[in-house]
C-alpha cells in the first residue's frame, strides 16, 4: 500500500523539507480587506511581518473543502491513502475539512488526524508520517504511531500584546484585560485542544526561561528528543537562543521554527516559543 502525507501551512515545515519527504501541503487563508493569500505559496512568513507594518491585521480561514478533494482526488491516482495531518481543531475546522472531504472522494482512503497543537510541532508528526510512509509501513501502524508520539509532545510560547489572541477569539476579553493591566508576559500552551494561560511571567527574559526549564523537566528522562524554537519575526534571538540551549542539552535536537502569518495573526510579532517531542 502507498501512502500519501498531506499536511497544512500552519506546520511551517521549510519548503524544502515538504519536498524532500514528498509532503503534500494545503495551504489556510489570509484575508487583508479583499485580498486573500494562501499562506506558504503567496504570502511568506517575512512579508506578512512586511504587510502588518503598514496594514491592519488581516482575518485568517480554513481550506475550503473543496480544495481538500482536490488535493485527495488528485492523490488517489498515484496513492492508496492519505494521512491528513492538521492544526488543533480546538483552534481552527482545518481537521474536520478534511474529516468531511474524505468522506466525498473515491479511490484512496483517508485517515484525517488532529495534531492538537501547531508550528512546527505539527511538523514533527508530518515529518515522522512520512519516514514511516517511505519505508512502506501501513497508515494503520503510521496513525498509531503518531498517537504514541502524542504522550510526549508539548509547546509553550510568549506574546507581547494578548490583544490579537483576544479579537482572534482564542482567549477570552476577561483574560486579556487583566494579563494587559499587569503587563505580563503570559506562557500558553496547547490544553485540551485550545490555547490556554498556562503561569503569568512579569518579564520577557523570566518567560522564556521558564519555557526552558519546562524542557528540562520533559526531557529529563534522558531519551532522545526533537525541539523547535518557534519565533515571530525574531531570528536573531531564535538563534542565539539555539545555540545556548543545544550547549545544555546534547541529547536533543534543537531546530528553528517561525510562527508565519496565520498563527503570527494570532499572537502578534515578537511571539517566542517552543516545542518537543521524542523521538
Amino acid at each position: 500500500m502507498k501512502t500519501a502525507i498531506v499536511t497544512d501551512s500552519t506546520a511551517y515545515i521549510p519548503k524544502e523539507l515538504r519536498e524532500q519527504f514528498t509532503i503534500h501541503m494545503i495551504p489556510l487563508n489570509v484575508i487583508f480587506g479583499t485580498e486573500v493569500y494562501h499562506e506558504e505559496v503567496d504570502l511568506t512568513a517575512n512579508a506578512f511581518y512586511e504587510e502588518i507594518k503598514t496594514k491592519d491585521l488581516p482575518t485568517t480561514s480554513q481550506p475550503p473543502i473543496g480544495k481538500f478533494v482536490e488535493l485527495f482526488e488528485e492523490l488517489a491516482a498515484d496513492y492508496d491513502a492519505v494521512i491528513s495531518i492538521h492544526l488543533s481543531s480546538g483552534i481552527s475546522g482545518t481537521y474536520q475539512g478534511a474529516v468531511t472531504a474524505g468522506t466525498m472522494v473515491d479511490g484512496i482512503k483517508v485517515y484525517p488526524f488532529d495534531s492538537e497543537i501547531s508550528c512546527m510541532v505539527q511538523g514533527f508528526y508530518a515529518l515522522e508520517a512520512a519516514e514511516m510512509a517511505g519505508r512502506g509501513e501501513s497508515p494503520e501502524r503510521i496513525i498509531s504511531r503518531l498517537e504514541e508520539l502524542k504522550q510526549s509532545a508539548d509547546a509553550y510560547f510568549m506574546v507581547d500584546d494578548l490583544s490579537n489572541l483576544q479579537r482572534g477569539g482564542r482567549l477570552s476579553s476577561a483574560q486579556a484585560i487583566i494579563g494587559s493591566l499587569l503587563q505580563v508576559k503570559p506562557l500558553l500552551h496547547f490544553d485540551e485542544k485550545v490555547i490556554v494561560p498556562f503561569e503569568k511571567i512579569r518579564t520577557r527574559k523570566k518567560a522564556l526561561k521558564r519555557i526552558v526549564d519546562l524542557l528540562g523537566e520533559a526531557v529529563s528522562d534522558g531519551a532522545e528528543y526533537r525541539a523547535v524554537i518557534i519565533h515571530a519575526n525574531r531570528e536573531a534571538e531564535a538563534e542565539e537562543w539555539r545555540k545556548e540551549l543545544a550547549g545544555l542539552y546534547p541529547h536533543v535536537e534543537f531546530m528553528i521554527g517561525y510562527f508565519g502569518a496565520v498563527i503570527g495573526t494570532h499572537l502578534g510579532e515578537g511571539a517566542m516559543g517552543m516545542g518537543w517531542m521524542k523521538k
